[in-house]
């Protein structure tokens, strides 16, 4: 029996990267995945990779910056599945460098928008609908940035340090629910987000090398599952080596 048979999980930024890799893998190990993402052609592309799998998939459209959409993300996850056990709200931007003084109003206010206040909207319908089915396991993506800080992204570093204690919070409010909650901190892991700086980031990692998306699925698959049972409002640094400098 597959880890995640009978389950339902949502991946949000699903169309490529680290979000692709997880919900390939939730399919891989029996779930029905609603994937997510902002382009519709890579949602439906990484949807078509599952079905020839052999897996079941559907793609919706979703801007995360948005609470309608991730209202309909959810109503249209219940209407084709039924119920919703995990989620992992994986959506996010970079946004531009700049030191905190240069930074536009309008670009802290999108990554703030997209890499905080998605995932605030996404749980707030996720979590009365896995309420629905008794349960579940949501995985906030967060990031090595989320406990350091980094030169020129003063709203990424923000948006992610936000994301942990938000994750705290929901963690707390819901364990008598059986709602876990959690959160991933990658480092860089190879994906189109880095493109171009792949070289100047790679010797960050003591390790010697980037992360792969995989990996990073296979951490937040573990903490959505049956053995991670009695952890919740936890941060799971994935990177290298990179935060034991």
């Amino acid at each position: 029996m597959n880890t995640f048979d009978d389950r339902v999980a949502i991946v949000t930024g699903a169309g490529s990267g680290i979000g692709r890799a997880t919900a390939r893998a939730f399919a891989s190990q029996g779930a029905r995945v609603v994937v997510s993402d902002l382009d519709e052609h890579k949602a439906s592309e990484t949807a078509r990779l599952i079905t020839h799998d052999g897996g079941s998939a559907i793609a919706v459209r979703t801007d995360v910056s948005v609470p309608e959409d991730c209202a309909a993300l959810v109503q249209r996850t219940l209407e084709h599945y039924g119920r919703l056990d995990c989620a992992c709200n994986n959506a996010g931007i970079g946004g531009p460098s700049a030191p905190v003084a240069d930074l536009s109003v309008a670009d802290w206010q999108q990554v703030i928008s997209v890499n905080l206040s998605g995932v605030f909207y996404c749980m707030k319908y996720e979590i009365p609908a896995m309420l629905r089915s008794g349960g579940g396991a949501i995985v906030n993506m967060s990031s090595i940035l989320g406990s350091v800080g980094f030169a020129g992204a003063s709203a990424y570093v923000a948006a992610k340090h936000g994301l942990l204690g938000l994750t705290k919070n929901a963690a707390l409010e819901y364990a008598t629910q059986h709602i876990r909650v959690n959160a991933v901190g990658p480092a860089f892991i190879r994906t189109p987000l880095i493109t171009g700086l792949e070289d100047s980031v790679l010797p960050l990692h003591p390790i010697g090398r980037l992360g792969s998306p995989e990996e990073v699925a296979d951490l937040v698959l573990f903490l959505s599952s049956a053995p991670a049972g009695f952890i919740t409002g936890s941060y799971y640094p994935i990177d290298g080596g990179y935060l034991a400098r």
